[in-house]
């Protein structure tokens, strides 16, 4: 590999010194190194991503390493995380192995692992992508709303809860495990079902193919009162919903690529990770 894509968190290098370093090695070594320009808010600017970029490396944690692979999407650059951050499932390597990640990528002794997204789309709405969990949840005042869940057009459960999340398998170690689901290899390819503090007994999470297609709607709450709820990606653009608003859930048709230099097992890494939570 040649030509790298360096992705900053401003937030964990405030002063661009790490960023700085990594670019100067990768200058040295005879490659090409070429900072990605964000707006005001951190994101990427549209239309700056350069042509003939082999490998994007993303300075920061999990969350910095999601949000590129969405804004990303369709470019088909795999990403490699350097933790600037605490748990890092995603960003496996830790800074003071930069150097040691690198050189591994100039040789090209890499594997690149495939990991599946979410497509979410409410008609006239939004429509958009998440590597880790698509979230609907309650909006405004302390109390459950009634979501119906769909899936292939069948009606599944009906929850009284404050939301439900509808995880990715790489998405099983965040949000979905903090609500009691189960913890998916990250390889795999479906979907996790789990609802947010459920007012019933036996609500467990449902393991859905990745093949299948979820709706989640909004119901009516007591009274025919309206209700409201919101809708985010990876825990980014909230978007607000009402009452008969259904958002339909798919496998979408592109994915994030990460690559992997580390043989270690997940279940291994997890163990590391969570050591003491």
């Amino acid at each position: 590999m040649d030509n790298f894509y360096v992705i900053t968190n401003q937030l964990k290098d405030t002063d661009y010194s790490i960023t700085g370093e990594i670019l100067r090695y990768i200058e040295e070594n005879g490659r090409k190194g070429i900072l990605a320009e964000k707006d005001v808010e951190g994101h990427i600017i549209e239309g700056t991503v350069p042509k003939g970029v082999q490998c994007g490396i993303v300075l920061g944690g999990d969350g910095t390493l999601i949000r590129a692979a969405r804004e990303l999407e369709g470019y088909n650059i795999p990403l490699l995380g350097i933790n600037l951050g605490t748990l890092g499932y995603l960003a496996e390597v830790e800074l003071r192995d930069y150097k040691r990640a690198l050189d591994r990528l100039f040789a090209g002794r890499l594997d690149i692992e495939e990991r599946m997204m979410a497509h979410g789309a409410v008609e006239g709405v939004v429509s958009d992508v998440a590597l880790n969990d698509i979230v609907v949840t309650r909006e405004g005042s302390l109390r459950v709303v009634h979501f119906n869940i769909y899936v292939n057009g069948v009606l599944l459960n009906s929850y009284l809860a404050d939301g439900v999340i509808i995880s990715t398998p790489t998405g099983t170690t965040g949000y979905n495990l903090s609500a009691g689901g189960p913890v998916v290899e990250p390889t795999a390819s479906m979907f996790v079902i789990t609802p947010i503090c459920s007012h019933a007994l036996n609500t467990s999470s449902v393991v859905l193919s990745a093949e299948d297609v979820v709706e989640v709607e909004i119901a009516e709450g007591r009274y025919g009162k309206t209700e409201h709820a919101s809708v985010t990606f990876d825990g980014a653009n909230t978007i607000p919903l009402v009452t008969g608003n259904k958002i339909k859930i798919k496998k979408a048709e592109v994915t994030t690529r990460l690559v992997k230099l580390s043989k270690e097992s997940f279940m291994k890494t997890m163990r590391k990770k969570m050591k003491g939570n």
